[in-house]
């Protein structure tokens, strides 16, 4: 009697990280699917027969396993709907050596065994499984090579000034991929960055930008956020570093006031140094510049700041201080600016300028905070800026934690910009 084969219900899964083609009647995703079937119909003697729901995914890089088409894969999988995955090479279910091996694990889990149809391996063996981390640490290469020679694609066109895509800064508009001044929306990028100066408030400037009617090009409001974002730009802003002074090369008025206190002045040139009015104006266009520059870091802390120096400057020229007692107070503060928060004000489980910027974001909840500095320590891949799916899965580590749309686009600005993350 003819040994009776078990029925092995097989999902073929099919991948391709560009859309480019996917519109095509025969494309890669229908050649992909071909073989695995003709793969799947050469074992029926084994028992194998195809599951007839589709798994696909076109246009999604294997970097990420965030895949509609393989996420209810992995729910037919958790469910016990299928026994073999055919793929048609292995970097099609994944690019990612750490991704695989989530991967592996559920499969490992419900009895699920995987084929590539135009790769001969078999896992159980030593030799086998050293052929699959080979062959995925190539496609985890590939990938990260090919990433690389976008970006720096990316950075040389720009460096040309050729406009490589996205929405263009307010006051712009593109036009044969360069950047060209829109006339109408410049006026009032001009009367912004006038504003900030003479009111030095991001509030108080959006509130009165809200007043004026002044609009998004897609008629949103233009918030506090917004208005950093703007500042910061560089398409707008030609800011100069830090006044160098030539009593000491290479060292900025900044630096020199942290180190030096109200000594510092005694360093600006002589043409400064005799006006009291031209010294306090100059320290304090230095930390102005300070503080919009390193309040994508944390703006709720120099927001703070921001409104402390308006107050100070305030009081000088209501001459309610005198000339030391508004150095000693403007030194204090640009000590504070430049080295951010002080850790003996924060609770001491915030033991990092990323912890206490969330911290400072979050309205001052510890716990969530730490939660949040945890999940995304947990999540983010090497290079993850600048990659969207990268991206992608630290923003869904955030989302877990913030469910606000509003606040988690705040705290993810906010984590992209911190050095340690």
């Amino acid at each position: 009697m003819a040994d009776i084969k078990l029925k092995r219900r097989c999902a073929v899964y099919t991948r391709k990280s560009s859309e480019e083609g996917l519109e095509q009647e025969f494309n890669s995703l229908h050649a992909q699917r071909e073989a695995c079937e003709a793969y799947i119909a050469s074992q029926r003697s084994e028992g194998w027969v195809l599951v007839r729901d589709q798994y696909d995914d076109g246009g999604i890089s294997g970097g990420t396993l965030d895949r509609p088409g393989l996420q209810r894969l992995m729910t037919d999988i958790e469910d016990g709907l299928v026994d073999v995955v055919v793929v048609y090479k292995i970097d099609r279910l994944s690019r990612s050596l750490a991704d695989f091996a989530k991967l592996v694990e559920v499969f490992d889990r419900n009895g699920v065994t995987f084929v590539s149809v135009t790769q001969s391996f078999n896992t159980t063996t030593s030799m086998g499984r050293l052929t699959l981390n080979i062959l995925l640490s190539f496609a985890q290469f590939e990938r990260e090579v090919t990433a690389e020679r976008i970006r720096d694609k990316i950075a040389a066109s720009r460096r040309k000034g050729i406009w490589m895509g996205g929405v263009p800064p307010y006051g712009y508009r593109v036009e044969n991929r360069k950047l060209v001044i829109d006339d109408e929306r410049a006026g009032h990028v001009r009367w912004i960055f006038a504003g900030f100066l003479e009111i030095g408030s991001a509030t108080e400037l959006a509130r009165e930008v809200d007043r004026r009617g002044i609009r998004t090009p897609m008629g949103n409001r233009i918030d506090k956020k917004y208005l950093y974002r703007m500042l910061n730009n560089r398409a707008y802003i030609r800011a100069e570093e830090s006044e160098v002074i030539s009593a000491f090369d290479d060292v900025s008025l900044i630096q020199l006031i942290v180190e030096r206190g109200a000594d510092a002045v005694n360093a600006l040139p002589q043409g400064i140094r005799q006006s009291k009015e031209a010294v306090a104006e100059t320290i304090e266009n230095n930390v102005r510049k300070l503080i919009i520059d390193e309040t994508p870091i944390n703006p709720k802390y120099y927001e703070k700041m921001s409104e402390l120096l308006d107050a100070l400057i305030e009081q000088r020229k209501r001459e309610a201080l005198s000339y030391q007692e508004y150095l000693a107070q403007i030194v204090e503060l640009t000590k504070k600016a430049q080295g951010a928060e002080t850790t003996a004000s924060y609770p001491a489980e915030l033991n990092s300028k990323a912890k206490r910027a969330l911290f400072d974001n979050l309205d001052g909840d510890e716990a969530l905070a730490l939660a949040i500095d945890e999940e995304i320590r947990l999540t983010k891949k090497d290079s993850w800026r600048g990659n969207k799916f990268k991206e992608k899965e630290v923003r869904n580590a955030i989302k877990k934690h913030v469910a606000d749309p509003g606040q988690l686009d705040v705290i993810f600005e906010l984590v992209w910009n911190q050095d340690e993350y």
